[in-house]
């Protein structure tokens, strides 16, 4: 069983039982204003293991499942074992790193919730993004793009959406979580600078 598949049924089963207990989901929550006041700094990962609705998760988990299989097989044919670890480091690692803006915008605001994986499956999508730019994904199986296309526009949307906030989307998480994975990959595989400009110099649209 892969790690990919083990991360999506422990948070499937988290966030299931979540959906129908509210205690646990407020103590699992992303509550900036908590964390300060009591010291509570688990809930920065503790909100990665619970969603909003079946919708919410579904989609989490299907991206983290489409695209974290190939990234923990690349990881693991260079570092072997380490490779898995670098692998649960990037992922966990992105969905804590992703809520830090947030904590520090909404701090004082008691009644900011956020929740969800979005930190760590950005990662994981931008750098699989990294290790493959002209890959075409495909939006429902309908509008397919290279991944280095879907990549800057993804960012410039999340920056655009994280102004506007009016949709209760931490979209901030979305793009610093597509960022770090950026930046961890390219540490952890220097080679992969090299190829990713490869690949762009030989991407053709016809």
């Amino acid at each position: 069983m892969s790690i990919t598949l083990i991360i999506v049924i422990i948070t499937s089963l988290i966030s299931y039982n979540a959906f129908n207990n509210t205690t646990l989901k407020a103590k699992f929550i992303f509550n900036p204003y908590t964390i300060i006041r009591n010291r509570e700094y688990y809930r920065f990962l503790s909100s990665g293991f619970i969603h909003a609705d079946f919708i919410h998760l579904l989609f989490n988990m299907f991206v983290l499942w489409m695209f974290g299989s190939y990234v923990e097989q690349i990881f693991a044919a260079i570092y072997g074992i380490t490779g898995y670890i670098l692998y649960v480091a990037l992922y966990l690692l992105g969905i804590i790193i992703a809520d830090i803006p947030s904590f520090l915008k909404h701090k004082d605001s008691p009644y900011y919730n956020a929740l969800g994986a979005s930190g760590g499956v950005s990662s994981i999508l931008f750098s699989f993004i990294i290790f493959n730019p002209t890959q075409d994904l495909c939006l429902y199986g309908l509008l397919c793009l290279p991944g280095f296309i879907w990549g800057v526009g993804y960012i410039i949307y999340s920056v655009y959406m994280g102004k506007r906030q009016g949709d209760n989307i931490n979209h901030d998480a979305h793009l610093y979580g597509g960022l770090f994975g950026i930046v961890f990959t390219i540490v952890a595989v220097p080679g992969v600078i090299p190829s990713f400009i490869e690949q762009l110099r030989n991407f053709s649209v016809f």
